[in-house]
């Protein structure tokens, strides 16, 4: 008998500082749509996959950790245009690190307005 009882990732949870400007800042700028909003939370869905939660937190609270004092994202997302992504996002001042490649693909980290690193890649 198999021990696998899980099946998918239904849902992440990522603390915010200010659920309102986060909120905004999701559906804008990274055109997620909004669910729905309880409290002191909003589900967003992507085209697919899980749902991403914004947690109005403690205004220390992160969604990503560090490794030898450096930030290392938690929430990985995909696309087909990284490049046109990178530059929109710069343009619309949002925080993004240079594009990287490891083995055929491409990749780069930006961090919404809560200071929570995420990492995209094609």
């Amino acid at each position: 008998m198999s021990n696998n009882y899980l099946e998918e990732i239904h849902y992440f949870r990522v603390p915010v500082n200010n659920l309102e400007q986060s909120l905004k800042w999701y559906t804008e700028v990274l055109g997620l749509q909004l669910r729905f909003t309880q409290d002191n939370l909003a589900v967003l869905a992507l085209k697919s996959g899980a749902l991403y939660v914004l947690v109005e937190a403690d205004h220390d609270s992160q969604g990503h950790f560090t490794v030898n004092g450096h930030p290392e994202f938690s929430v990985g997302f995909t696309t087909t245009r990284i490049r046109e992504l990178h530059s929109y996002l710069a343009e619309r001042d949002v925080r993004v690190e240079p594009i990287q490649e490891d083995q055929g693909h491409n990749f780069f980290c930006f961090y919404d307005p809560s200071g929570n690193k995420l990492q995209v890649h094609n």
